[in-house]
């Protein structure tokens, strides 16, 4: 199916198995704004063309690639005292680690994911169940392929898919619908009951389109060479005939880089002027740092972990400080709301809960990690925190025998010794 048949397809709005009919297209819709709406004459940004923004790409490739290097752990919580215990055998560690399904690795998805939540506003997955009902594998569902709509008792969410390549060949219509509870649905921010924001089309519409204006601008002056624009003046009546001559005559000898720098000829009493502002005055290094700011602003991300350097962070100066910073600030907010529609549609239960691991991203230096250790395990009498097997744990070092019990202060000496 085309893309103007399935375009065609929302306009009609055809039917799906449960006789709901697809949301259509309107002037005034969303939707009709992503295909042809402008802003102060600046296109709207597509996926496509914003990763071309380099500030744009590095925070997206930034914010998913963290994420995608996070271990995803699984516990058993004991909802009486709150004590957890982690689960190294449950079926989900393989999914949310390794392999999604078979045509998807664990971290190629977390990132398809999380790029769909940032430049999209929402994130889907359709949960693969055994026969069993148990939950296998997730498979990533591109955000343009869903329409959420509700059931026809309006108490639950409904997931209209596109068929994959849109052949319809399998699907009724090219659709299939599922149930809220077989699809994990991560929304943005504004989240309506439906959709979240698409950031697309709300915070990079003008921010992203100025970047890409400019962008735009600066290659296209680079590619003239970084000659200005000019007209060409006389004093004597030229006609039709001999305008369209001069004009495939410059075209033929002038245009494009490989004919740069080479002198023109004029006649006819011809003159060149120069009709263009200085670079200098138009600022665009300055505009074009501001955009980078203000892009890294909307994605919380500091300018310096994209590579501009002239801004500072007040998040500390240290690693470990500026690691928890980006956590804290940056991926908190989405790695929360995976982990809580993950324990809402795959465990169900609140004796089963799944985290990512941020502790490698909120890792100090060596020589502060192992002193922090040292103190844990109970250093110079005071209280010790972890068994030795728990500190060796954190630098992933195999358990010792005997050494799995906290011990009195009077013996802390002795434990301490034996990390290492």
């Amino acid at each position: 199916m085309s893309f103007r048949e399935r375009l065609a397809d929302l306009i009609r709005g055809p039917k799906i198995a449960n006789s709901t009919p697809l949301p259509q297209i309107t002037r005034n819709s969303s939707t009709w704004g992503d295909y042809v709406s402008t802003i102060s004459k600046i296109p709207a940004l597509s996926e496509q063309t914003a990763l071309t923004i380099s500030a744009i790409y590095a925070c997206v490739n930034l914010i998913s690639g963290a994420i995608a290097a996070l271990p995803v752990n699984i516990y058993a919580k004991n909802i009486t005292d709150g004590d957890r215990t982690r689960l190294f055998d449950h079926k989900l560690n393989w999914v949310f680690n390794e392999q999604f399904t078979a045509r998807w690795s664990a971290a190629n998805a977390w990132e398809f994911l999380v790029m769909s939540l940032l430049l999209q506003g929402d994130a889907f997955a359709l949960i693969i169940r055994n026969p069993s009902a148990e939950p296998i594998g997730l498979e990533p569902i591109h955000p343009r392929r869903m329409t959420v709509a509700l059931n026809p008792f309006g108490d639950r969410l409904v997931y209209v898919v596109e068929a994959e390549n849109g052949n319809g060949k399998t699907l009724e219509n090219g659709y299939k619908v599922y149930d809220q509870d077989d699809v994990l649905h991560v929304a943005g921010f504004g989240f309506d009951g439906f959709r979240g924001l698409s950031p697309l089309r709300y915070a990079l519409r003008l921010v992203g389109g100025v970047s890409f204006a400019m962008q735009d601008f600066s290659a296209n002056f680079f590619a003239n060479s970084a000659r200005p624009d000019y007209a060409l003046t006389t004093d004597q009546a030229l006609g039709t005939a001999a305008v369209e001559q001069i004009r495939a005559e410059i075209d033929e000898k002038h245009k494009g880089t490989q004919n740069s720098h080479r002198p023109m000829l004029l006649h006819s009493g011809l003159d060149l002027k120069t009709i263009t502002m200085p670079l200098q005055d138009m600022q665009l290094l300055e505009s074009r740092k501001f955009q980078l700011e203000e892009i890294c602003r909307i994605y919380g991300v500091p300018p310096f972990m994209i590579g501009h350097n002239e801004k500072t962070t007040s998040w500390g100066t240290g690693i470990a400080e500026m690691g928890a910073g980006f956590n804290r600030y940056a991926l908190r907010q989405h790695t929360i709301k995976f982990e809580n529609e993950i324990n809402r549609k795959l465990f169900r239960v609140a004796t089963r809960v799944a985290e990512f691991d941020t502790t490698d991203l909120e890792r100090a230096d060596t020589k502060t990690f192992y002193e922090g250790l040292r103190i844990a395990v109970g250093r110079a009498g005071e209280p010790q925190l972890l068994t030795v097997n728990e500190a060796r744990a954190e630098m992933r070092r195999n358990k010792k025998d005997g050494m799995d019990t906290l011990v009195t202060n009077g013996a802390t000496s002795n434990a301490t010794q034996q990390t290492s």
